[in-house]
């Protein structure tokens, strides 16, 4: 698609002129009047203006100054002639990318168009980048927009409201606690405590005293009553991660907590009553625990009630990007740097590489990039490096779409979809998505999108 660019110039030989040595590579719209340029860029999805300085009721300045009013992130050029320097250096301070004086060479014009225009390149494409993360990212801290996340974030809304148990699985580090923390603040306990416990972190002995706690005495060096786990997440939603690593001895024990609502501290001698809702997470194979006898079966069916599984990131490589440039924004911020972004092939290597220990690795690695990385943007040796993936055959898996697609397609998914939910009503559609019915407007001639 054809990027358009205004020319707004009282002379009609210059307009000309401009359509004749632009119209070949972009799309070239002309007006003599400052007042009429302005109702132009209201109108239409403007990338550049090239702005005379002198025009008669409104010259250039004062153009440029409504301009900056409308924040349409329009980039400008100004056309001046050599007597009027200094205006041309205060418009710059204004704002302006460049100005070019009268007679100007042709070549360097057009060497300053593509450069301006590179730039709102930039720009439109980092803010779209940021919209589409805060889309992303919106759902209680969870990315994703491969279909398989979309319904995962629907069984969340869904399940939230009740007490119904959940059982989370998938491979370690594909964020099992986010979606439980999820489960917890869409749900009617969302005021009360969230409390997450390892089981496999706590031997056996000390398992017990976090979950149940224990009376004054129980042991040596109980000086006090202390509340478990349990205790503590009243009202509220307890989390087992790990539940397939828990002993034969704390399944038993849990089993009644399930069956009876109750606990017993150690030592104590009356059970105590708890109200909480059971989340719990596992990486492991219940068919097999169950069948070597290391888990129990009944135990199972009692967390099993509703089931999510999260799936690796190897099979939602188009969520990447979104992650890649997530944890890039974090860490620049965390770490006080400024990388750009990945070149394109550091982009093909880490979509394409396996990521055996999912998100918490992808997370972990970009840190480190951040943090090392002496170079603007992000390269193909430094990934290479990082994940000691030097003299290794690669696979050469095809990207399915690159950085700049992905963002577009979700943002034109999105968009369509709240043009549908407000039948056709471009206003209502613009309050649905959050932003001003210009923005959206100007997104939709970006995206190809009908405007009717």
């Amino acid at each position: 698609m054809k990027q358009t660019i205004l020319a707004i110039d009282d002379e009609k030989d210059l307009l000309k002129t401009f359509q004749n040595i632009l119209k070949k590579k972009y799309n070239i719209l002309i007006t003599e009047s400052g007042s009429a340029g302005l109702k132009i860029l209201q109108e239409k999805n403007i990338d550049l203006v090239l702005l005379d300085i002198r025009m008669p009721k409104m010259d250039g300045i004062k153009v440029l100054k409504e301009i900056n009013k409308l924040n349409l992130g329009i980039e400008t050029i100004m056309v001046t002639a050599s007597k009027d320097v200094s205006s041309a250096v205060e418009a710059m301070k204004l704002g302006a990318f460049e100005y070019t004086t009268k007679p100007f060479d042709v070549e360097e014009l057009q060497i300053v168009i593509e450069k301006a225009l590179e730039k709102r390149s930039l720009v439109k494409e980092n803010i779209y980048l940021k919209e589409a993360l805060a889309q992303a990212t919106s759902y209680c801290d969870l990315i994703g927009q491969t279909p398989v996340m979309k319904k995962i974030f629907q069984t969340i809304e869904t399940i939230a409201k009740n007490d119904s148990r959940i059982l989370i699985t998938g491979e370690s580090g594909t964020g099992k606690e986010l979606v439980a923390l999820a489960i917890h603040k869409k749900s009617q306990r969302a005021k009360k405590p969230f409390i997450a416990i390892n089981c496999a972190a706590l031997p056996e002995s000390l398992l017990e005293s976090e979950l149940f706690g224990y009376e004054r005495g129980a042991f040596t060096g109980a000086l006090e009553r202390k509340p478990g786990k349990f205790e503590q997440a009243e009202g509220g939603t307890i989390f087992l991660d790990e539940i397939g690593c828990m002993p034969a001895k704390m399944q038993a024990k849990l089993l009644r907590v399930l069956q009876d609502n109750q606990i017993d501290r150690i030592g104590g001698t009356s059970p105590v009553q708890v109200n909480i809702r059971i989340v719990s997470a596992t990486n492991i194979n219940f068919e097999e625990a169950i069948k070597n006898k290391t888990f129990r079966e009944d135990l199972y069916y009692r967390l099993n009630v509703i089931p999510i599984h999260l799936p690796p990131l190897r099979e939602r490589t188009s969520d990447i990007p979104l992650f890649l440039n997530y944890f890039l924004n974090k860490f620049n911020k965390d770490l006080n740097r400024s990388n750009k972004g990945y070149d394109t092939e550091a982009l093909r290597l880490l979509k394409t590489y396996q990521w055996p220990g999912n998100v918490r690795e992808l997370q972990n690695i970009i840190e480190r990039l951040v943090a090392l990385s002496s170079q603007q943007e992000i390269g193909k040796e430094e990934i290479e490096n990082t994940l000691n993936l030097k003299g290794k055959v690669f696979p050469q898996v095809e990207i399915e779409e690159n950085l700049n697609s992905a963002v577009a397609n979700f943002e034109k998914r999105y968009i369509t979809k709240a043009l549908e939910e407000s039948n056709g009503n471009q206003s209502k559609a613009a309050k649905i998505l959050g932003v001003a019915r210009t923005t959206m407007i100007s997104k939709m001639g970006n995206l190809g999108l009908k405007q009717n």
